[in-house]
């Protein structure tokens, strides 16, 4: 279950108040943890089985702005801790919602905050040195770190990159680190289109498949078994190829618009990645 807090899309971007939500913090706080709560129990009550739950996605700018908006690159320390005070104090309701849950008999979740730029091992400590630093969440409060790393948004989002980001943080914190948005181009040579990160890594869909096997390998060589997960994003939105980055294609289906506005996705190979890894 990944919490998008708002009333459309969030990212790093954009991370909007839902309109009919309070503007204040501790209002504000009161509903996401009823919020929180309550939806856990539909999806408990309809026979739904929520493993993992990840309070807010993508939220290296924070979440429910602009009360929850933080900026991970203030200095000092200390103002960058004071910056994260409001989302922690939204974080942290969010995370009693699940509590709440549980107390009234839905399975306990593990739970995960999601980041994106994986790669990016000084952004992350800074984060969540911040985070905790407020005093309003523990690094008990979460079980698992989530990540997306995507190879469009800057050349220093290497597999090494992302091999030592995720072995420092795995000794440092002992927690499980799953690396949860990821995806290659089948197509990207367009004008205008990105340096991928992996250039010796080929924009098509056996670049696809080394691509996340390349991710696979890093993952399983984290210490002490705590790489634990690789997602793709997205695998099937036929109308919307590019996904945010400015290649053409990155889904593993292609897709025949010929009888428009119906359209027909037909498998790619690459839509096997993950047989045999």
């Amino acid at each position: 279950m990944d919490y998008h807090f708002s009333d459309y899309w969030a990212d790093p971007s954009k991370q909007a108040t839902p309109e009919e939500w309070p503007t204040t913090l501790q209002p504000l706080a009161s509903t996401l943890r009823q919020y929180v709560s309550s939806t856990l129990k539909s999806f408990s009550d309809a026979g739904v089985d929520l493993s993992i739950v990840s309070l807010g996605n993508e939220i290296r700018h924070g979440m429910l702005w602009p009360l929850g908006y933080v900026d991970v690159d203030t200095q000092p320390t200390s103002a960058r801790i004071a910056n994260f005070t409001n989302l922690a104090t939204l974080w942290s309701a969010a995370r009693n919602g699940v509590r709440d849950a549980v107390a009234e008999g839905v399975k306990k979740p593990q739970v995960m905050i999601h980041i994106d730029d994986g790669w990016n091992v000084t952004l992350q400590q800074s984060w969540f040195g911040a985070l905790t630093g407020t005093g309003k969440v523990k690094s008990s409060d979460w079980d698992i770190f989530g990540f997306s790393f995507y190879p469009f948004y800057g050349t220093a989002a290497t597999l090494a990159n992302l091999q030592t980001s995720l072995n420092i943080l795995a000794n440092q914190f002992g927690k499980a680190l799953h690396v949860v948005e990821t995806d290659w181009p089948a197509i990207c040579n367009n004008t205008g289109a990105p340096r991928l990160s992996e250039p010796s890594i080929p924009g098509s869909v056996p670049g696809q498949i080394e691509w996340v096997h390349d991710i696979v390998d890093v993952v399983k060589q984290v210490p002490k078994g705590l790489g634990q997960g690789v997602n793709y994003w997205e695998p099937a939105w036929l109308n919307n190829t590019g996904l945010g980055s400015a290649c053409d294609d990155t889904i593993l289906f292609s897709a025949d618009w010929s009888q428009y506005p119906k359209a027909t996705g037909y498998s790619r190979a690459s839509v096997n990645m993950f047989k045999d890894v």
